[in-house]
């Protein structure tokens, strides 16, 4: 076979092969997502007003103000929030990124989903070419025994080193344990070094520079976050069915109240 041949069939097979995805412009749009090969702009990004999440004035505060000094540019933190389904962890991320959008700051939220967390180097090389800010959100993570691997290679991406985020990037995260990874051992931990163990299950969480908690509330707590959406929408309410509206559903939460006051606004006609 000669060497022109090769050629031939070299540039054949070029034409056939799919051409390699293309990412949106990273300075254009105010949210993307990752898909594993490519990054995509988010057509419709309409968070929570941030005003509206009731019930966790100093989580939200605490990530407004980090997020405000990540997206001047200045020091700040990769984020962990963590605790019960339905208290408002993922809606606040969306929140703090929309309201600094509004307030003129350039800083743009990408979600990540997460069974891409393998392709994350190929995602830092493509942000290491913008100066602009990015909140880059993994919602919902968490770890089983068998995922200890890939919790250390994400601690690893974290900790620093030529594949670690650049530094236009912080990473906030979701996830209903405190640790991310289970704590307890399983037969294929070592039983002869247990502590070992459960440190090297620990430290991906302690590469967080903030940990927010996010708790389950009492009957109290979820009539007073009802109250407060009920009120910026002018909706009145009987506390006595929200409460129904929550022992329904088997749980108190913000992402509840919310879900009530949605079926309140419907009744009354109105738009959210």
């Amino acid at each position: 076979m000669t060497d022109a041949l090769l050629v031939r069939i070299a540039e054949a097979l070029e034409r056939l092969a799919p051409p390699p995805p293309v990412s949106a412009d990273l300075g254009a749009a105010p949210a993307y997502i990752w898909d594993g090969h490519a990054i995509h702009a988010v057509e419709a990004f309409a968070p929570v007003d941030y005003a509206l999440l009731s019930g966790i004035d100093a989580q939200k505060g605490a990530l407004l103000d980090n997020s405000r000094r990540h997206a001047a540019g200045h020091a700040a933190h990769d984020v962990l929030l963590w605790g019960a389904r339905g208290t408002g962890k993922s809606a606040v991320v969306a929140s703090v990124v929309g309201k600094l959008q509004a307030e003129g700051q350039d800083i743009a939220l990408l979600q990540c989903a997460i069974d891409e967390l393998a392709s994350l180097p190929r995602l830092f090389s493509l942000l290491r070419g913008t100066s602009r800010p990015f909140i880059l959100f993994l919602d919902d993570l968490g770890f089983d025994d068998n995922g200890v691997g890939d919790a250390r290679a994400l601690r690893s991406l974290l900790q620093g080193g030529t594949a670690a985020r650049p530094a236009n990037v912080r990473l906030y995260v979701t996830s209903n344990r405190r640790h991310i990874v289970p704590r307890h051992l399983t037969e294929q931990d070592d039983p002869i070094n247990p502590r070992d163990v459960i440190d090297d299950k620990m430290a991906l969480s302690d590469r967080f520079g903030l940990s927010l908690g996010f708790h389950a509330i009492d009957q109290d707590a979820y009539v007073a976050i009802v109250r407060g959406y009920a009120a910026q929408l002018g909706l009145r309410f009987d506390p006595l069915e929200a409460i129904q509206w929550a022992t329904q559903r088997g749980s108190r939460s913000g992402r509840v109240a919310w879900q009530y006051v949605v079926e309140l606004a419907g009744r009354n006609g109105l738009r959210i």
